[in-house]
Parts: C-alpha cells; sequence; structure tokens
C-alpha cells in the first residue's frame, strides 16, 4: 500500500463519499479555491447507494418541518447553478401536487409550510384534482396543495455533474478505492486510509450515505439503513392518454389520505417506454448497504400495483421495472449536518432519511463553510449531531 501524507499531497481537505452530498461538497471546496481530495468506492453516478434511479422530487411546501423552507430556497439558486457550470439538463420544474385528507401531514404540513412562508400555491378539492390530471381519482374528501414551483431533479446527472465541475476546478478524484478508515492526526489534521493508499489533509468530510454504520462507527449514531423499492409502471392509455401521463402536463406527487400509506412519484419523465413511477415513502425493511437485497418479489410489485390503483385507476400496465435502493433514516427523520463532537476539524452529513436529496447544493454549501470557517450561516441547527433525538437507540 503506497502512502500519501499531507505534506506529499498538499490536500486542503478529503471528502470520503463522492455522491451526492460528497460531490456538492467537493464541488463547493474546488469554487473556493480549495486543494480537494474526493474518494469514491465506485463513480459517479452508480446505482449502488441511494443517488440512482431517474428522478427526485424537489418542492418547497415542505410538510416535513417548515424550517426547511430556506434552505429550499437556497438550493433552487444551487440546482440552478451546477446546471449552468455543468452544461447537464438537471432540474424540472413541472409542478407538484401534495394530497391527503384536511388533517393529514401530507396536505395540512404542506399547507402550513406554504403560509408561513408565503409560497405560491392553490388548494384543490378532489373534483379539481381529477379535472386538472385526469390521471387522478382521489377520494372525495381529499385536498390537494398544488405548487408550480415543485418538480424533480435527475440523481445520477448531479452526482456526475458535481464531480465533473469539481475536477475541472482542480479538486482530485479517487474512484474505486474503498475507505478502510479515518483518524485525527495530532496535529489538528485528518488521515484516510483506502484498499489502495493512505492520505492526509488539514480537513476531513465525512459523507457515507448508507454506509454510516461502518465510517462513523465511532458515533454510534442510531441510523437505520432501510431497504426501499422504485416500480416503474405501463399506464392504460384508453381513456386518458398517453400526453396526460408526462411531465408537460402533469406533475409531481404525493399522497396519503385517511391514513392509506404514503406513496409518492414522478410523471412520465423519459416518454412512455420509460414508464409511470412511483413508490411507498418508508415502506422498506432493515438492511446493510454491502447486503442489499435488489431482487423485488412478485408479492412486493402486487402491493405496489394495489395501492397505485387507488389513486391512478389506469395504471394498469405491465410493470415495466423495479429498483432498489435505500434510505438512512435517524429517530427523527431530520439530516445529521455539522462538525464531528470530537474532533473539528471533520465535518459529517448523513441521515438524510429519504428526503434530503433535494438539498443537494446547499448542503454541500453548509459543508464548504464548516471547512473554511469552522461555522455557516446557514440554518441547519436542526440537524446537530449531538441533538437529544441522536442519543436514543435506533427505532426508540
Amino acid at each position: 500500500m503506497s502512502r500519501v501524507t499531507a505534506s506529499d499531497a498538499s490536500f486542503d481537505a478529503i471528502v470520503v463519499g463522492v455522491g451526492s452530498m460528497g460531490g456538492a461538497a467537493l464541488n463547493e471546496l474546488a469554487a473556493r479555491g480549495l486543494r480537494g481530495l474526493g474518494i469514491e468506492s465506485f463513480a459517479p453516478g452508480h446505482d449502488r447507494g441511494s443517488a440512482h434511479g431517474g428522478s427526485r422530487i424537489v418542492r418547497q411546501a415542505y410538510f416535513e418541518g417548515e424550517e426547511y423552507v430556506p434552505l429550499l430556497r437556497r438550493a433552487y439558486e444551487g440546482w440552478r447553478r451546477l446546471e449552468e457550470s455543468s452544461g447537464r439538463d438537471l432540474l424540472t420544474l413541472c409542478g407538484g401536487i401534495n394530497i391527503g385528507d384536511r388533517a393529514s401531514s401530507t396536505f395540512a404540513g404542506s399547507l402550513a409550510a406554504a403560509r408561513a412562508h408565503g409560497l405560491e400555491h392553490e388548494v384543490l378539492d378532489a373534483a379539481e384534482i381529477r379535472s386538472r390530471f385526469p390521471t387522478m381519482d382521489p377520494p372525495d374528501d381529499a385536498l390537494g396543495l398544488y405548487e408550480a414551483a415543485a418538480g424533480f431533479v435527475r440523481p445520477e446527472e448531479t452526482t456526475i455533474a458535481n464531480a465533473e465541475v469539481a475536477v475541472r476546478h482542480g479538486a482530485t478524484l479517487r474512484t474505486g478505492e474503498r475507505v478502510r478508515s479515518w483518524r485525527a492526526t495530532p496535529g489538528g489534521g485528518v488521515e484516510v486510509t483506502t484498499d489502495a493508499a493512505t492520505y492526509g489533509a488539514d480537513r476531513l468530510v465525512v459523507t457515507p450515505g448508507a454506509w454510516v454504520p461502518d465510517i462513523l462507527a465511532d458515533l454510534g449514531l442510531p441510523i437505520v439503513v432501510e431497504r426501499q423499492v422504485f416500480y416503474w409502471f405501463a399506464p392504460d392509455t384508453a381513456r386518458v392518454p398517453s400526453a396526460a401521463w408526462s411531465h408537460e402536463q402533469h406533475p409531481v406527487y404525493i399522497e396519503e389520505t385517511h391514513g392509506n400509506g404514503q406513496v409518492y412519484g414522478f410523471p412520465l419523465t423519459d416518454g412512455p417506454d420509460g414508464g409511470f413511477k412511483l413508490a411507498f415513502f418508508r415502506h422498506g425493511r432493515p438492511t446493510s448497504a454491502d447486503d442489499l437485497d435488489r431482487v423485488v418479489t412478485e408479492d412486493e410489485v402486487a402491493a405496489m400495483r394495489v395501492r397505485a390503483v387507488q389513486l391512478f385507476p389506469d395504471l394498469t400496465g405491465p410493470l415495466l421495472r423495479a429498483a432498489a435502493c435505500m434510505y438512512s433514516t435517524t429517530p427523527d427523520e431530520h439530516f445529521v449536518v455539522g462538525p464531528h463532537p470530537e474532533h473539528p476539524q471533520v465535518s459529517i452529513a448523513c441521515g438524510f432519511s429519504g428526503h434530503g436529496f433535494k438539498f443537494v447544493p446547499v448542503i454541500g454549501e453548509a459543508l464548504a463553510d464548516l471547512v473554511v470557517d469552522g461555522r455557516t450561516d446557514l440554518p441547519i441547527g436542526l440537524f446537530d449531531p449531538t441533538r437529544e433525538a441522536l442519543r436514543r437507540p435506533a427505532g426508540a
């Protein structure tokens, strides 16, 4: 094994895990003129973790918490900057609708966030939802919050874009190297050992995704890695033509009415052959990053189809494909972003709990702030690694 010390390599910062958040951090650090090294086990845009499947929802009327909205506004700015700097098509604002009964968090929480932050929105009743979006048939007492500024981003393209732009700005990228350990060094720096070499730097950013139990084992974070499945079905277009299922006419969506189990999904984003994508939210089982079962069973497909036709009665065509990925979920379902409690030269970002991808640009910015200044003005206090909710056992 070769050894590269901080003085040899002259790295200001190492980023462990150049996926969604790590790629954004590496890009931001490089843009600020720092000499960054990114270490990734696979390659940007890979399908082995949590940032694949072709699409992720972006929205601002955030039922998960009004506190997220300022970060989302900042993230939207970052998405456009990344598109411009990379030349890649990343963000499509096709609109989004959150549907539920009046008391459901899906609807009521979205409405509260929209009102608290003055976000443009419409409230539609069930008849109005059916009229505007004929693919949908929600319960008669359902309500929908429609947000024109919602849509989707492309995760694989995003991770590739961040890595490409970071390298263009001078970052070094090592792919196909698995991190075996890291440590804070006595002089206030860090050392990272992979299966190929040992690297040194002044600062470290750890963005391990579903590998958090391995890479940040010292913190004992109560994060559960969950297996999740996406499904792509072909709609029956006899009653509702294929154009009505496409992102030119159809929004992204989230729905839970009277406790029927939250589902979310996307319009046709890659033509009819790409399929109409949807999934249960937090309907998976515990797993580990290296043991993810990627085989989707007939029973799983049948359960998804039963739920799908409750909202989309014409989503009766064949399953085109299905894919498994992973959520890394904290007990309070908020992220973990901040300085390592024991090592101020180390910043961490993990536990994105199935709703973090839309924040990629702003998390990258926050991590770069922590590296450069040891603090950030971005409102990330909710994600404090030392908060009380992270002191409880996972699942408690």
